[in-house]
């Protein structure tokens, strides 16, 4: 059985992920801070049979990575698949932030993927096999306004993930990005001021130079498990350093 590990598994994409990698009968240590969310999640995966490891970590702690990587090893076995799915987002204009939004921000989106990709890397290298995708999003190559910190640090893990990739083809790692557009979780739910909110979204705000969705849809988490999956499956052999963009054109194929 393949071992997968999964960071920021108790949220709305992350659980997606973490469901999709057990139905496809592989073991999964389930990553996250959420204490009560993560022992939900691996209740629900465990009650249908997979074979599940729930690891409380803050992934901006290198000794938490560290013990929690060689925990899943101990328990599970040798890992094959990482994805790093942990994420927080704090918006706000430059002038109004607080060096701690920014800071903590930077330190979880872009240094959990520091920390968890090198604690996955140095185990599958003598094995010299393996596959690591990180969640970035399109917010990542496309200016937002109020979210200079988050776009920031998705850039950080997006050129972080594909210089592993770089370093690390030589042992036959594939390390690839999913970049998703405005998806349906409570991370984007919690940003809606009103009703018309998520009409909004999906039209475009032109006074916030922001385009719309031209597929006419918010994603689903599944939309982007779908996506990891393809990038950590056989089919997807020959494929690294790459952004896959999943957000229903919403930045017009633009990189």
């Amino acid at each position: 059985m393949s071992v997968a590990i999964i960071t920021g598994a108790a949220g709305g994409i992350g659980s997606e992920i973490a469901g999709a990698l057990a139905d496809s009968d592989i073991a999964v240590a389930l990553l996250d801070r959420d204490i009560a969310q993560l022992w939900d999640l691996a209740d629900k995966l465990t009650a249908t049979g997979s074979r599940v490891l729930a690891l409380p970590v803050d992934v901006t702690v290198a000794a938490e990575v560290e013990v929690a990587v060689e925990r899943a090893e101990t328990e599970l076995g040798p890992i094959d698949y990482l994805v790093n799915a942990a994420g927080i987002l704090q918006s706000g204009r430059v002038e109004e932030m607080t060096e701690s939004d920014w800071s903590t921000t930077l330190s979880v989106n872009a240094g959990g993927v520091f920390l968890a990709s090198r604690a996955v890397a140095r185990r599958m290298m003598p094995r010299r096999r393996g596959a690591i995708v990180t969640i970035s999003s399109n917010a990542g190559s496309t200016p937002r306004i109020g979210m200079s910190a988050y776009a920031a640090s998705k850039a950080a893990a997006t050129m972080l993930t594909r210089c592993l990739g770089l370093e690390l083809a030589q042992h036959g790692i594939r390390c690839n990005v999913v970049a998703p557009g405005s998806t349906d979780t409570p991370m984007l739910t919690a940003l809606f001021r009103d009703d018309d909110a998520e009409r909004a979204t999906i039209d475009g705000v032109p006074q916030a130079f922001r385009l719309g969705i031209p597929l006419g849809r918010i994603a689903r988490p599944c939309d982007i498990a779908d996506a990891v999956m393809f990038l950590l499956s056989d089919e997807a052999r020959h494929i690294t350093m790459q952004e896959l963009t999943v957000d229903g054109g919403a930045t017009l194929g633009v990189r």
